[in-house]
């Protein structure tokens, strides 16, 4: 149920039933050799989709740019402030509020985010519950759920993945989007097949470590078959944790 293919009659009729909404949240950013620099949006916005028909939830427009300051020496990637991303974040909930919503799931692509977005939780919280200003008493929520990050995912990982998952342009993320957009699959030689791991600073020693832009993953495992299987997964078990979240203290 996408709130942008309703019509505001729809929308009002929506919130007589439920003040929940689903927003989904990634990055552009570069993705190794086989990866889509939309993959964080494009796999949060997939994932968001399928939890808001399990779970009857209206679902939002996608913030498709983040926090990727420390991809910018690969061409493509896009990056906003953390000024700009709490500023983003603080006006869609405060604009949704305005009409009814309250309990809103932000459902993440990008683990760059999340400090960020926690942060504008509170500056959300400071301006809505009149911590800074007038007192309203008409509570409000936000949740951040990262799509690979609930037990079933982990072990799901693991099983098919093992060490060769990685930390960025990860397997699984490459699989998800194979899975989604098979027309989009690239093929790409991977030298070494799993690449290193380790820390870097800022985005000139981001790339001169790790030259093809992935850390420590070989997505050259990724197929569209596994990828249906994480969609499967995820789909699920954050269906199952919005509808606990929409229901506290109902």
């Amino acid at each position: 149920m996408l709130l942008q293919h309703q019509t505001w009659q729809e929308v009002e009729a929506y919130l007589n039933q439920s003040t929940g909404i689903i927003l989904p949240i990634g990055s552009t950013e570069q993705h190794g050799p086989n990866g889509l620099i939309g993959t964080d949006a494009l796999c949060a916005e997939f994932v968001a989709r399928g939890v808001g028909e399990a779970a009857g939830a209206m679902v939002g427009p996608t913030i498709g740019v983040g926090i990727a300051v420390h991809h910018m020496d690969f061409p493509g990637s896009m990056t906003v402030r953390p000024s700009t991303l709490i500023a983003i974040v603080h006006d869609y909930v405060l604009s949704l509020a305005r009409h009814g919503f309250r309990r809103f799931f932000f459902i993440n692509g990008h683990g760059g985010n999340i400090a960020t977005v926690q942060a504008a939780f509170s500056e959300i919280y400071a301006a809505y519950e009149g911590a800074l200003g007038t007192r309203q008493d008409r509570e409000l929520r936000c949740r951040l759920a990262n799509w690979w990050d609930g037990k079933a995912m982990h072990e799901l990982s693991k099983d098919i993945f093992g060490e060769d998952e990685g930390s960025h342009a990860t397997a699984s993320e490459v699989a998800l989007t194979q899975f989604m957009l098979p027309e989009t699959i690239k093929q790409a030689t991977l030298d070494p097949p799993r690449a290193p791991g380790g820390r870097f600073h800022g985005p000139a020693d981001y790339r001169r470590r790790f030259p093809d832009g992935r850390i420590g993953s070989n997505p050259g495992l990724a197929t569209p078959e596994k990828g249906r299987r994480f969609y499967e997964t995820a789909v699920p078990e954050l269906a199952k944790a919005y509808a606990g979240f929409v229901g506290e203290n109902a």
